[in-house]
């Protein structure tokens, strides 16, 4: 595997990759580490993620620049990054054991009967590049410390991160196998779900390797999660706080470089207030720095790859030539690395790839709307249903509309986010399942009944 630092467009580092017997083996190992591994007590496991968040603060700039070379994530940005995913291992160490009590039920006399938790066994992880550390972590803690073992195919673009998380756990005392790294090609993957020793899957990416991931893993009764692309839209009312609504929308559009399933990326905003809002969303967009990513005043960094980048600019331009109209950006930066401004279309049609499909970088697509029913129409106009916001002064009102979009999570008067203390998945194309919080954690465990009389 050849990492490309996008930057610059120069190989930075090439790394081995695992051929099938390679698989065989983490396998093996993966089996055997989980009959001893699922029987430690659960504390033992809980103080083991301590140990993994306290390796990540120390090893955080190591680890930060690590992302930023292979897939240019803005250094600032990474090393919150690295921050997330020592919260979340604290997050699983403080409530797991909450999370997963026995849960009593009612019963005629003389008889206990309860809902026990307990492990699957090996569980395998396809991982995207674009939150190549945090979106491994929101999957390994819950389910290490439930007493699964992990195997991870990450992209092939980080294989350096995906390393390092394997060391991370490693050196914070886990089984030598209890969480293992597979460098093998998309062309292995379905040969693993096969296995009969992987228990479950797990896939955060694009729509297509999420059917392929489900599809294999439904053939062979196995349970999987997906998370996968989203087209959220980000609705402004007439009696939004505009000063506040616009800085945020900014960073919604804008943060990781645009390359977030999360992103807001449909901008529905109330004619009342259109013209000073698209004003004011057009200023910070061209106001944001767009270089070097291990600049800590850069806001905006590269695509992950030049082939990422063309892929965006062709969906502009086909949205440009349907009619929509370029506000700011729009245009490849003439310079070494793969560079694409911070861009505002406006005047969307709706048969344009702007309104209909996902476009993964820094490009908002605003649309004017009535009030507040044909905002609504607009939100819920997708296949897509990851998540949402709603921005009002009126709390009550924003609760309501909240009700009304169809999605895994709406916020409002908040950027959509991921944490640890909520769930987090989607709908509709956008994926099923929940990782993250208690129903996170409860995915991947036989919920086992046990009554004795």
């Amino acid at each position: 595997m050849n990492v490309v630092n996008p930057a610059t467009g120069e190989t930075v580092e090439t790394y081995e990759t695992d051929d099938e017997a390679d698989v065989v083996t983490a396998l093996d190992h993966a089996e055997s580490t989980f009959e001893s591994w699922r029987k430690r007590p659960q504390r033992d496991r809980e103080e083991l993620l301590v140990s993994a968040a306290e390796i990540l603060r120390e090893r955080q700039s190591e680890y930060a620049e690590l992302i930023t070379r292979e897939m240019g994530k803005p250094i600032t940005q990474a090393e919150s990054e690295i921050e997330k995913c020592a919260w979340v291992c604290e997050h699983y160490a403080e409530y797991a054991s909450t999370y997963l009590e026995d849960e009593y039920h009612p019963s005629p006399a003389g008889t206990e009967v309860k809902t026990s938790y307990e492990p699957l066994g090996p569980i395998f992880a396809v991982m995207p590049w674009n939150f190549p550390f945090w979106q491994v972590f929101r999957f390994a803690a819950p389910n290490l410390v439930a007493g699964n073992v992990g195997l991870l195919k990450h992209a092939s673009s980080v294989p350096g991160c995906a390393l390092a998380i394997e060391e991370v756990f490693r050196d914070a005392g886990f089984p030598e196998n209890a969480f293992q790294t597979l460098l093998v090609s998309s062309d292995l993957v379905e040969d693993v779900i096969d296995d009969d020793r992987v228990k479950a899957t797990t896939l955060t990416g694009s729509g297509p390797a999420g059917s392929a991931v489900a599809a294999a893993s439904g053939e062979r009764i196995k349970k999987s999660v997906l998370e996968l692309g989203g087209s959220d839209p980000f609705v402004v009312l007439d009696d939004a706080d505009l000063e506040t609504t616009i800085e945020k929308g900014v960073r919604a559009r804008n943060q990781n470089s645009g390359q977030s399933c999360i992103a807001a990326k449909r901008f529905i905003v109330h004619d009342d207030v259109y013209d000073e809002f698209v004003s004011g969303l057009v200023e910070g967009a061209a106001s944001l720095t767009v270089g070097d990513p291990t600049d800590p005043e850069t806001d905006v960094g590269p695509q992950a790859s030049a082939e990422l980048l063309a892929e965006l600019h062709d969906q502009v331009e086909r949205s440009v030539a349907a009619g929509a109209t370029v506000e700011t950006g729009g245009e490849p930066l003439d310079r070494d690395g793969a560079f694409y401004p911070p861009t505002v279309l406006t005047d969307v049609p709706d048969d344009s790839p702007a309104a209909r499909d996902e476009l993964f970088g820094p490009v908002a697509a605003v649309f004017r709307v009535d009030d507040e029913s044909e905002a609504m129409a607009r939100a819920n106009d997708t296949r897509f249903g990851l998540g949402g916001s709603v921005w009002t002064t009126d709390r009550e009102r924003g609760e309501r509309l909240a009700h009304e979009i169809e999605a895994g999570c709406v916020y409002v008067n908040r950027v959509v986010g991921s944490d640890p203390r909520v769930p987090f998945g989607g709908v509709g194309v956008s994926g099923f399942g929940r990782e993250l919080s208690e129903a996170g954690i409860k995915e991947f465990v036989n919920r086992k009944t046990i009554w004795v009389q």
